[in-house]
């Protein structure tokens, strides 16, 4: 076997188009937010989703702290969204203060207005994947946006719309 380079790497897992998701949690009254597009459907008997978070992310600190979070499914219009909450260096409180959202009914956490579905969560299982941990949630509650609703990818590093 051979090594691989990281930034070859990161140039060929550019190629796999990947749909672009908020996801939120709630602690000690603070929610906090983040950009993720590595999420999947895992399971629908117990419906389950996962997602990957890099360990040193704010969002992860916090996950160890709460079991109850939520992904709002971005829609081709919420590109803007996508790269704020994806920005280094945005505040920890308040980061949510320029994004409409309602809480999720079961967990609290915020799920982002205007976007194509919704889950709320709680976790699962937590497995460390190198500098990532993969997230497995038991989906509590989801609904879907507008039927009419684009979906949002990052391909290439960039975000792209999709109708």
């Amino acid at each position: 076997m051979t090594d691989v380079d990281p930034a070859d790497y990161r140039a060929v897992a550019a190629r796999l188009a990947a749909g672009v998701v908020v996801v939120t949690a709630v602690r000690h009254g603070v929610a906090h937010a983040a950009t993720v597009s590595s999420v999947a459907s895992v399971s629908l008997d117990p419906p389950m989703l996962l997602f990957c978070v890099h360990v040193d992310a704010r969002l992860r600190d916090v996950l160890d702290g709460t079991d109850a979070w939520a992904v709002s499914v971005l829609t081709d219009g919420q590109a803007d969204v996508a790269d704020w909450l994806a920005s280094p260096g945005r505040p920890a409180v308040g980061q949510l203060d320029r994004v409409a959202h309602v809480a999720a009914p079961v967990s609290g956490a915020p799920w982002l207005d205007g976007a194509a579905a919704w889950f709320d969560c709680r976790t699962e299982a937590v497995h460390g994947a190198g500098d990532h941990d993969v997230v497995i949630g038991r989906v509590v509650a989801a609904r879907e946006g507008a039927p009419d609703a684009g979906g949002l990818v990052h391909l290439r590093g960039r975000l792209r719309g999709v109708r």
